[in-house]
């Protein structure tokens, strides 16, 4: 007797089992992922190489400059300036360019940015640790003060065009933009504290006073606040009228869309419409310049940081400079190389995130 076991049949040319694919939309995004990561590796891989080439096109070497160095503060021979140099640095300027950038090459690829050549025995992730917290500290505040007070402004320019405060803050803001951060730095010296003496530029200069001790104290943290204050003063006046400009730019457009027109018309609050409708959809272009900007404040203190004697990264690049500290320079160029590349990513991919023709557009160009 033969069982009667049921049992469905697959239409023809079906596969059993078969896994669902995904859905266009997660396998375009995921494209858009894979092609914006290869684009970063490879952005990352030619300022390296490009800032590798250039620091030995600077002349003279590490070697050259301290024998220099000695003979011209210390009246020492050459003879035994090159002597003390044999023994002070471990760099060889004789090592062919090719094997010094395998070197280099293979020495990123484990993580290592190598040995500083003004210090020898000190790392080049060591210094940067050093110096790094407090750039990020003193520009990241003052780049989060400049944005937020400049959207405010740019929103309240916006909604009252043609005002006076639309006026003053486009020719206050204009201004101070043509200024260079380093020249409004010299200027504050030389204003403020030389000639009507209303800053004390000898203690707000460097990282924090003497006997001061870093921990989580209240004594710590405003004095450290203190020292700050001239470079945070000077990212913020020469950035914050830019940034109300735009916002006003982006404000402006998005207020003359249909969508904001209707919100109106349907009795909405003016407080919802300025957030939700409004200031929402401004902000949209304005996410890549904020990361931009961002990214930028590893590097973009160099001048400011040398006239206030802040010891950031800015003033570490300095001071490698001139001793052609070359490991120091090509580490010190690559975290800021990252630091922009990784903001711009975060940029795209936030952006494909919150406007999907973006991704979609991409996806279908290739």
């Amino acid at each position: 007797m033969t069982a009667d076991v049921s049992t469905s049949e697959a239409p023809p040319g079906s596969r059993p089992h078969a896994r669902p694919r995904a859905p266009l939309g997660h396998r375009i995004y995921h494209s858009f992922i894979l092609r914006r990561l290869l684009r970063s590796l490879f952005v990352v891989w030619v300022v390296a190489s490009g800032v590798f080439l250039m620091v030995r096109l600077l002349p003279g070497n590490p070697v050259d400059v301290y024998i220099n160095q000695q003979i011209a503060l210390y009246g020492k021979s050459y003879e035994q300036a090159a002597a003390e140099a044999s023994n002070f640095f471990r760099f060889d300027p004789a090592t062919p360019i090719w094997r010094q950038y395998i070197d280099y090459l293979v020495g990123l690829v484990q993580g290592d940015m190598g040995t500083s050549i003004a210090t020898p025995g000190v790392t080049v992730t060591e210094k940067i640790a050093q110096h790094l917290p407090w750039t990020l500290y003193s520009v990241g505040l003052a780049l989060l003060i400049s944005i937020t007070i400049g959207l405010i402004l740019g929103m309240i320019m916006a909604y009252r065009r043609g005002g006076v405060i639309d006026h003053a803050v486009s020719i206050i803001g204009s201004g101070f933009h043509a200024i260079p951060n380093y020249l409004l730095a010299i200027l504050i010296v030389v204003v403020g504290a030389v000639q009507l003496e209303i800053i004390d530029y000898t203690r707000m200069r460097g990282n924090m006073s003497p006997g001061v001790e870093p921990e989580f104290s209240l004594r710590f943290l405003s004095d450290i606040g203190y020292h700050a204050t001239l470079p945070m003063i000077t990212y913020i006046l020469t950035t914050v009228g830019t940034w109300a400009l735009i916002m006003k730019a982006s404000t402006t457009q998005v207020l003359g869309e249909d969508y904001v027109t209707v919100a109106k018309a349907r009795g909405l609050k003016e407080s919802r419409i300025q957030t939700n409708y409004v200031g929402r959809n401004a902000l949209l272009p304005l996410i890549a310049q904020i990361a931009t900007q961002a990214g930028f404040i590893v590097g973009g203190a160099i001048f400011v940081e040398q006239t206030f004697s802040y010891e950031g990264v800015g003033l570490l690049l300095f001071e490698s400079i001139n001793t052609r500290d070359y490991p120091t320079i090509q580490g010190v160029l690559l975290v800021v190389t990252v630091t922009v590349v990784l903001a711009n990513l975060a940029a795209d991919l936030i952006n494909a995130a919150l406007d999907p023709r973006i991704r979609l557009g991409e996806g279908g160009a290739a």
